[in-house]
């Protein structure tokens, strides 16, 4: 049967017409008129006035901890619960990161950010900065974490990689920090095959990554250069596909989070399954349809279903690997962990395309009660 895959890109609108019109103009460069336009109709988007266009959420992030004047020997406290590229742009720099837990809405836990935030201070440190990530298309909360980074003077980064068009209190994700990070990877809701956005109320902040992200040309006639810049700029062409993208937003979130609620509909009856909740305090993009499963309820493990749907040819994926339990961040301090353990112990992302059918999605649904052996 056909593979039915986790997240795969969804091109519907104008992506095919605009990319033609980067080519019959000659913008192929890495600018142009589209990545210019693509920043403005972003910003609208998330209701931040400055934006830069980048290559990755990777470099968004590496961006960042640069214009934080994240440097060797500092620290910078990090979601656990995440992807690698939340915390390697703090190693990038030479700081090293401290990892929090979450709590039981996926995200990070407020508490143990300002645990984490005393235990610097009473080391004589303060923490250069906060990573909070917006896992799984749901925002963190906000309001607590604001509060705890402004009382302890530390600016706070917002990873909303996965979060375009959630929502926290009614207010747009990626504007809650100082910076915030957007991803346009190949499985995000929007693509541009690669790319990312780096956003943030501080036009100055932004204007700084943007310099940094052309190679740090200084003016002058001539190529020059008086600091260490990088080849992070999104081309015009990959521009050009994100503003098609950008124009169905709407109806890619419905899309999503009706993927959800039919797994819901068609899964909650079984014993020791737990959908990933939507906080109180937000709306989540359901960027993936995420769940736990109690093998002591259900009869099996997580990983028995994943197999069983890879039998079929269907792609599902473990909860993120907490990073305090990653090889490469072995001996990390960690705040908590108990809770990230357990998603990943017991989590499964299954197939949450914007363009799933219900028919595919029948599939995976019918695999997933078939492994209950309760």
């Amino acid at each position: 049967m056909k593979r039915v895959y986790l997240s795969p890109p969804h091109v519907c609108g104008d992506e095919q017409s605009l990319v033609a019109e980067a080519f019959s103009t000659n913008w192929i460069a890495p600018v142009g008129p589209h990545v210019d336009a693509f920043e403005q109709e972003f910003e609208d988007v998330v209701g931040v006035p400055h934006a830069v266009a980048l290559s990755s959420g990777t470099a968004a992030l590496h961006l960042a901890m640069q214009v934080l004047g994240v440097g060797s020997g500092d620290h910078v406290i990090c979601s656990s619960l995440t992807f690698s590229a939340s915390a390697n742009p703090i190693c990038y720099e030479r700081a090293t990161p401290v990892f929090v837990d979450c709590d039981d809405t996926w995200t990070l836990d407020p508490s143990l950010v300002e645990e984490a935030l005393k235990c610097e201070e009473s080391a004589g440190r303060r923490a250069k900065a906060v990573v909070a990530v917006d896992l799984y298309g749901q925002c963190a909360d906000y309001e607590p974490i604001l509060e705890i980074c402004q009382r302890y003077g530390v600016p706070l980064v917002e990873d909303a990689a996965e979060a375009l068009g959630a929502t926290y209190k009614g207010r747009p994700s990626g504007g809650f920090g100082r910076l915030g990070v957007f991803s346009f990877n190949g499985n995000k809701i929007i693509t541009t095959s690669g790319g990312g956005m780096l956003v943030s109320h501080e036009k100055e902040l932004v204007d700084r990554a943007r310099f940094l992200a052309t190679q740090a040309r200084d003016p002058a006639p001539h190529y020059e250069h008086s600091q260490i810049g990088y080849n992070y700029r999104l081309s015009n062409v990959l521009a050009a596909i994100g503003r098609g993208q950008l124009k169905t937003l709407a109806q890619r979130l419905s899309a999503r989070r009706g993927v959800f609620d039919r797994y819901v509909e068609g899964l909650r009856d079984l014993a020791g399954i737990r959908f990933m909740p939507e906080a109180s305090y937000g709306r989540s993009n359901r960027w993936l349809t995420c769940l736990t499963i109690d093998p002591s309820l259900f009869g099996t493990d997580r990983e028995a279903v994943r197999l069983a749907l890879e039998a079929e040819n269907i792609e599902s994926r473990p909860v993120w690997k907490p990073m305090h339990m990653q090889p490469v961040f072995a001996g990390a301090r960690m705040f908590g962990g108990a809770v990230s353990e357990r998603f990943f112990r017991d989590g499964l992302c299954l197939p949450s395309g914007s363009s799933l059918s219900p028919d595919d999605q029948d599939r995976v649904i019918s695999i997933v009660r078939g492994s209950c052996r309760a």
